[in-house]
């Protein structure tokens, strides 16, 4: 008589062709992809930084910030107990060990506000750039049954306002904001960037021509008074039959280019 198979919980997954790895859940929970990959593409800095990742997951958007830049030391602030551990046993994963020093995992909630923000290692102006990939379904869509996922993916009523809070506190003044969200928050992420952030650049990407935007980019900085400027599209795909990237797309999700502010 032969046994079943043990089912396969959690899988390792290359990115960047190859220059970092993550331990993720599968089946359950978020598992990380594009979006993480184009949002460590907006930080596009050479100096020695230091870059916090709020709701960090398993970690991915800060690892590909840490491989991309070697000069940059990354903070993965994580609430959920059990993606705060996918993020460790990642960083000791072997394929890891060239980015092992630079990055740290805290668990923390990133909507404390003053002294108990402080207190779980939020440090009040302290990072040169804060990302973040937000929870942004509406609470309205379809429930998932899988918990760990409804945690990752569901949005709070005030989540941007209390998110970019924590953002400016922790953030040096002329830091970067950078955040990947859909279309439809851009009212209440403009709105909670507030008197914390100017300078606001808006990208929508699209999946291919004539076809409606699916996510937006959005950077800031913190204490400027620079005007708002929406830039030109970023369409994921040249060809309307193919599923292969555009090149420039291609270097993004790979972590051969940054997505530079104007």
């Amino acid at each position: 008589m032969t046994s079943e198979p043990t089912p396969v919980t959690e899988t390792v997954d290359a990115f960047h062709r190859g220059g970092f790895h993550i331990l993720q859940p599968k089946g359950r929970g978020h598992r990380s992809g594009m979006d993480a990959m184009l949002l460590a593409a907006l930080v596009d800095d050479d100096r020695a930084i230091k870059v916090a990742d709020l709701g960090a997951g398993a970690g991915a958007a800060g690892l590909a910030v840490a491989s991309r830049l070697p000069k940059a030391e990354v903070v993965l602030f994580e609430r959920s107990a059990e993606m705060a551990d996918y993020a460790r046993r990642s960083l000791d994963l072997k394929e890891n060990a060239h980015i092992l020093g630079r990055v740290t995992v805290i668990e923390a909630d990133v909507t404390l506000k003053a002294k108990a923000r402080n207190d779980a290692g939020l440090i009040d102006e302290s990072f040169n750039h804060v990302i973040l990939n937000p929870p942004f379904n509406d609470p309205g869509d379809r429930k998932t049954p899988d918990a760990l996922k409804a945690e990752a993916h569901a949005m709070t009523e005030d989540l941007f306002e209390s998110w970019l809070r924590t953002a400016g506190a922790i953030m040096i003044p002329g830091g970067q904001l950078s955040l990947i969200a859909r279309p439809e928050s851009i009212a209440e992420i403009i709105d909670a960037c507030g008197r914390r952030f100017g300078g606001i650049e808006i990208t929508a990407i699209h999946p291919r021509e004539g076809e409606n935007a699916v996510r937006i980019l959005v950077t800031a900085i913190k204490g400027s008074r620079a005007r708002l400027s929406l830039r030109a599209p970023l369409i994921m795909h040249d060809d309307n039959r193919s599923h292969k990237f555009s090149p420039f797309v291609d270097d993004l999700n790979n972590g051969r280019a940054a997505y530079s502010r104007r």
